[in-house]
Parts: structure tokens; sequence; C-alpha cells
């Protein structure tokens, strides 16, 4: 496993880190022992970060990863997420207090079992004026229930204004070989103002890994719209570009591999954060860390997405 610095927090953490949206049951059932093992094997693949976010199974996936990393608190860093519980049921937050954003962030707590979480994100890409959130999470610096703060977003514009007082210590991003927009403007900013990165969806929801055809139905909440419409167009707009970069798959990689390590490219990426439901998923993640594409297969790459 390789490690990076985390921005101005000055923590080494994997570059490959673990998204734990996938156990919280919302891309399908995930049985409560087998979510444990895979965090666990994540651990001792050297994994050393794991996100979340209150709204994945509406708390689900925090309980599990506060109870998966109970005895192995300090060997690890735990992000969460606030802005969207309940979003899904039709029942959104308005978060309109900072106090709002203070009592979710001790429903996290009280989720995973902790008495900090050391990376606490806004979950609202779009936010137009971060000053409730902002103030929300000084305040739980000062008291000690979180140890710095991000958000996750895809927009230069609220990136910025989330570090206006130069207190921002990450951003979450979408960035992968089938999305690569982040690379014109939020990455290198980030990396000009000394922001850590985890970059979300970089295996793209999973048509990376190569193994959909058009003949593959999803019955999870956040692919559903996949099978019909115009998003079933981009589905399969994205399968015709996969079939392009198949190349990168070899009997030693794989190309959800390749995709990670393409991810990893970039100088600016701190650590991805793929998903992972069972303990060959997080296995086949974490070995991506021990490769790299060579030059010319980025140059290729390069060429083709060009095109795209």
């Amino acid at each position: 496993m390789e490690y990076r610095r985390l921005g101005k927090t000055g923590w080494q953490v994997s570059t490959i880190s673990m998204g734990c949206w996938g156990i919280g049951g919302q891309w399908g059932p995930v049985a409560e022992a087998e979510a444990i093992r895979t965090i666990h094997a994540a651990l001792d693949q050297g994994v050393n970060l794991f996100d979340t976010a209150d709204a994945y199974g509406s708390g689900v996936s925090e309980e599990l990863v506060g109870k998966a990393l109970r005895e192995r608190r300090d060997d690890v860093y735990i992000a969460t997420k606030v802005g969207n519980f309940g979003r899904r049921q039709g029942a959104a937050l308005d978060y309109t207090s900072p106090l709002h954003v203070e009592l979710c962030c001790d429903a996290s707590l009280g989720r995973m079992k902790i008495d900090a979480i050391d990376l606490y994100q806004c979950h609202i890409g779009d936010l137009q004026d971060p000053t409730i959130f902002l103030e929300a999470f000084e305040r739980l610096v000062e008291q000690g229930k979180i140890r710095a703060y991000g958000i996750s977003t895809n927009s230069l514009a609220a990136a910025q204004a989330f570090n206006r007082d130069g207190r921002c210590a990450a951003i979450q991003l979408n960035y992968s070989l089938l999305n690569q927009g982040a690379a014109v403007d939020l990455l290198p900013w980030c990396a000009a103002n000394d922001i850590g990165t985890l970059i979300r969806g970089p295996i793209a929801q999973g048509v990376l890994a190569g193994k959909f055809t058009p003949d593959t139905h999803f019955d999870d909440i956040v692919r559903v719209g996949w099978n019909e419409g115009t998003g079933r167009e981009a589905y399969l707009s994205r399968l015709g570009q996969i079939e392009q970069i198949r190349f990168l798959a070899r009997p030693e990689r794989t190309l959800a591999q390749a995709a990670l390590q393409w991810v990893l490219a970039n100088p600016a990426v701190t650590c991805a954060i793929p998903g992972a439901k069972d303990v060959a998923q997080m296995t086949g993640n974490a070995a991506a860390a021990d490769g790299a594409l060579t030059a010319d297969e980025l140059e290729r790459l390069a060429t083709i997405s060009a095109g795209w």
C-alpha cells in the first residue's frame, strides 16, 4: 500500500481507501457479517481511511463502520458526511441552523460509538452559502467532536466558498477515466491550496470494472435509472467507451485496477475511495496501489479520451 499526505492535515492516508456507501444497503443487500469482513480485509491490506455518510442506508453504514473499527480506532481515519440525510426517502432536512448540523454530528458519533470524527464533510455539492456549515464545523472542532472538515463537491465555486477562511482540509470529488472534468480546474486548485482530495466514483459506479453488458439490469436504488430513458442512453454510451480501453486489462491487472491507477497518476489526488461490498472486491481494489500505468498507457488513454 502507498500513502500520501492529506493536504494541510498532514495525515498519511492510503492511496486506496474504502468508500462505505455500498455496505449501507442502497446498492443492494449486504449482510452485516460480510460488511464487517470487508472492512477488516481492507485493514489487512493497509487501508487506513474509511469514508461514510449519515445518509448511507440512513445510518446503517456508519453503524457498521463503527462496529468494524472499534478495536482499531487509533489506527484509522474515519470520514463521514452531513447534509443528505433522508433525501433519498423524500424527507430531506433543511439545515437552516448550525444547530441542525451539530445535532447530526452527535447522531453520527452515537451511531459509530466514537468520540471524534476525523474528517467531517458537507454532503451538499451545490451549496450556495456555506455559512451555516462552516459555523457548525468550527464549533465542532472547538468542542473536539471533529478534527478537520471539508465538502463533497465537483463545483470549484462551492469549494472556493467553503475555503473562504483557508481552513477547508479536503474536497471529495467525482473523478474517473469516464469523468475527467475535475482535472481542468478543481484538482489543480486543490493542489495549489494544499487541500487533500478524496476521489469518489473512480470506477464510475462499477462501469469501469468492464463486467456490465447491454443486458445488465440494475435493481439498486442508485443505478435503477440506467435501465431506461436518458439514463440508459448514457449507460450504453459508456459501455462503448469501455470497449476502447479494454487493452488495459491483463492477466495480472483487472480493468478496475487500471482505472484506479489512472486516477492515482494525477499528483493532485490524495486517495481514491472505491466502494466494496465483499472481501474480493476490497482486496482487488487495494491491490491497485501496488502498480501503476506506464507512460505509454497514459498517453494512449489521453488520445482515446480526447475523442469522447
